[in-house]
């Protein structure tokens, strides 16, 4: 079954994997996409690009005329979407375009994909009241809505749309569809210092300020390890930030492949989020969260956000209210003991809770295709 998929960034990992998982399920799908460099990918998995143009983080109206421009002269994308019985459209810019590629013609079912609540939903000036209107309208054209938080339905969603199929929950977890899902066992070195790993998309200035402020004040106890891709929409800095500070390391941007031998060389992975903090930050279930668990590193996050209610769903996990203030306290006192106490909880917490397999590709095609029941 053919599959459009539009999406905001073409080089999103996250992207790749819902692209393997369309696979795996006997999907065929074609991307249609921004990008956010000028590297313009062929394919993703094998499967076709359509190549929308270049858009910007942070740059509302940029992305806005780019929308304009591809309703106002889609030809491609009326040609790449023919055949298609399902049309998958991933944060709201691609919905909008979605539905101008479907038209008036109703046969392919269209998927609504949002694993993030973008702050402009939530505001209250004028430009964002626009937005939100936008998205109710399109909301209801919808015939399918997946996300990755239960949090995000109860707060966001649900008290914003009489959905007409009960939205489909797709968490953020590692992707092991052709690889054995057996966690690994890597093997660490004892601490202290006891490294905390940041990995992921790099777009929390507060995350960064405090995990320094640790290192600083721990006399040598704690060290950092961070990975990844720098969002410097939000920390322009962050280069400079990174740099001359001993016990803090930046390791650059990472492959998939790279993840195990991150994660060997870290004892905690930092789950915590401020970017959008009480909203979207507050809702969200992170990749890391799946990752550092899968890779037998222990996550810390916040007790009062999902993540945290996920963690203490588990019985596993370092929860704090304030990381400046309980941190130290738990890291001063830690020894090999305690350590592989709270470690011996993570490796508890159920492998298919953490890892992505052939039947969630199945459920997850069975769900856009409308035959969920």
């Amino acid at each position: 079954m053919k599959v459009a998929y539009f999406v905001h960034d073409l080089h999103d990992a996250a992207v790749a994997r819902r692209v393997s998982m369309m696979q795996a399920a006997g999907l065929d799908p074609v991307i249609l996409g921004f990008r956010r460099s000028d590297a313009i990918p062929t394919d993703i998995g094998g499967a076709p690009v359509v190549d929308l143009g270049r858009t910007a983080d942070a740059r509302l109206a940029q992305r806005a005329a780019a929308i304009l421009r591809n309703r106002l002269f889609g030809g491609r994308i009326r040609e790449a979407v023919q055949g298609c019985a399902i049309i998958v459209a991933r944060n709201l810019e691609s919905l909008i375009l979605a539905v101008g590629a479907m038209g008036k013609r109703r046969s392919a079912r269209l998927v609504y994909e949002c694993l993030d609540i973008h702050r402009t939903l939530l505001g209250r000036r004028w430009t964002h009241r626009l937005i939100q209107s936008i998205e109710r309208a399109y909301l209801r054209r919808i015939d399918l809505l997946i996300t990755s938080s239960p949090a995000f339905l109860s707060n966001y969603f649900l008290p914003r749309m009489d959905p007409v199929e009960p939205p489909l929950l797709l968490e953020n977890k590692v992707l092991r569809i052709m690889r054995p899902s057996t966690r690994p066992n890597l093997v660490r070195e004892a601490g202290p210092p006891w490294t905390i790993g940041w990995l992921g998309m790099l777009r929390c200035r507060k995350s960064l300020e405090i995990l320094t402020s640790l290192v600083v004040g721990s006399a040598g106890r704690i060290k950092v390890l961070i990975a990844g891709k720098p969002a410097y929409s939000e920390i322009e800095d962050f280069d400079s930030a990174v740099s001359g500070i001993d016990g803090l390391e930046y390791f650059g941007a990472y492959r998939p492949d790279d993840l195990a031998e991150l994660y060997r060389r870290t004892h905690f992975t930092w789950a915590i989020d401020y970017f959008e903090e009480g909203l979207n930050s507050a809702w969200l279930l992170p990749n890391r969260l799946y990752e550092g668990s899968f890779h037998g590193s222990i996550p810390i996050a916040l007790r009062q956000v999902e993540t945290g209610a996920w963690l203490l769903n588990h019985n596993a996990g370092v929860l704090v209210d304030d990381p400046l203030r309980d941190l130290p306290l738990f890291f001063g006192p830690l020894d090999i003991p305690a350590y592989e106490a709270e470690r011996a909880r993570v490796d508890r917490i159920p492998t298919a809770d953490l890892v992505t397999r052939q039947l969630d590709c199945d459920r997850m095609a069975a769900a856009m295709m409308g035959r969920a029941g």
